[in-house]
């Protein structure tokens, strides 16, 4: 993608203003914000003034189209610059419908048999693309060791549910079956997404366990929708205001699974799931100020009680989405790192400092 001037412009910007000094960035953040406790962090309010000082919003006024085009060019904005030493390779997974794209990414020096994340981005199922999400892609094979399979799953309004619950089933399964091709161990397989995507990987974990055979060893859950059916307390609490709205968490359902679809169905709502017994590891990363907050750490506790391993971390001072915002300050990166390094934890059992102190770079 050849990225507009005017996008060039805005991304050298924004590298200057977080270039400030804490005074100088505090005072166009403007006076801390405090909700249900906790404290807004100034990387998090400072882009969040910036966002609304460019009337930058998650769903624009043109709809599906435009809204998609925005979330394209700003991985440019705030992703920061292209992370080294990752190989890149397009594949394509042949399916009944057709073949699904996707890129395989593998950092340099890391040995054939490894580890493998299958990654699911976000983007309300309707938004996002493999394009969207190469950063976050990139840093969680640099700073994980491991090789990332990102997948392009069909997407409402064109495709609605199941479809992406279908995608994302079969790129699990291509990638257990191929892992010698994709130079990975079929036995250290994780499934992992951000928001839409982190549904995704739940689902896809429930699923191949209740069928039996081949299932993920580990699962990446980066605040997740597991509930579609409910609205908890973070809901209301950061309903506006903090990037991701109530009403586009709306407008994401409604283009996903059009009435009359069933909202509790686990396939959309795994939290609904009747067991959870069984289920691989996994980390969940909840935000602080995200709508999404609630119904994440609420999975967290049922995987808990149904015997499963489970690492909940939430980052109180953050927003939904805070692994896109790789290049815009400190803190972002630091939360992102933390959930690379318990994906490495997972899949090879130790963290090299002296890989991991680069940030992923």
């Amino acid at each position: 993608m050849t990225i507009p001037l005017p996008v060039r412009i805005q991304a050298a910007f924004l590298r200057g203003v977080y270039a400030l000094p804490e005074a100088a960035r505090r005072a166009l953040a403007g006076r801390p914000v405090v909700v249900d406790g906790q404290t807004l962090a100034l990387d998090a309010q400072l882009m969040l003034r910036l966002q609304r000082l460019s009337k930058a919003a998650l769903v624009l006024p043109g709809g599906v189209g435009p809204s998609r085009m925005a979330l394209e060019y700003g991985r440019h904005l705030v992703g920061g610059p292209a992370i080294r030493r990752v190989s890149v390779r397009e594949l394509g997974i042949p399916l009944e419908h057709g073949e699904l794209a996707a890129t395989l990414y593998t950092p340099d020096g890391l040995a054939e048999g490894s580890g493998l994340l299958v990654f699911l981005h976000g983007g309300g199922w309707v938004l996002g693309s493999r394009a969207s999400h190469d950063h976050i892609s990139r840093f969680l094979a640099r700073r994980g060791r491991v090789r990332v399979l990102s997948v392009e799953y069909r997407r409402p309004p064109e495709h609605v549910f199941p479809a992406a619950v279908e995608d994302a089933l079969a790129a699990f399964d291509y990638a257990y079956t191929k892992a010698a091709d994709l130079g990975a161990d079929p036995e250290r397989i994780a499934v992992g997404g951000d928001s839409a995507g982190g549904n995704l990987a739940a689902v896809t974990a429930q699923t191949a366990v209740r069928r039996g055979g081949p299932a993920p060893v580990f699962q990446l859950l980066l605040y997740p929708a597991v509930d579609a059916s409910a609205r908890r307390r973070s809901r209301e609490l950061f309903a506006d205001g903090y990037f991701l709205t109530s009403e586009n968490m709306d407008w994401f359902a409604d283009h996903y699974v059009p009435a009359p679809a069933d909202r509790t169905d686990p396939r959309l709502s795994p939290l609904l799931a009747e067991d959870l017994t069984g289920l691989p590891p996994a980390y969940i990363g909840t935000a602080g100020f995200d709508p999404l907050r609630d119904e994440g750490e609420a999975y967290a506790r049922a995987l808990e009680e149904a015997g499963v391993q489970v690492r909940l971390s939430r980052q109180p001072d953050l927003i939904h989405g805070y692994a896109n915002y790789l290049g815009a300050g400190r803190r972002f990166r630091e939360a992102t790192a933390e959930a690379a390094d318990a994906l490495r934890r997972a899949l090879d059992g130790s963290v090299d400092g002296s890989v991991a102190g680069d940030g992923g770079r």
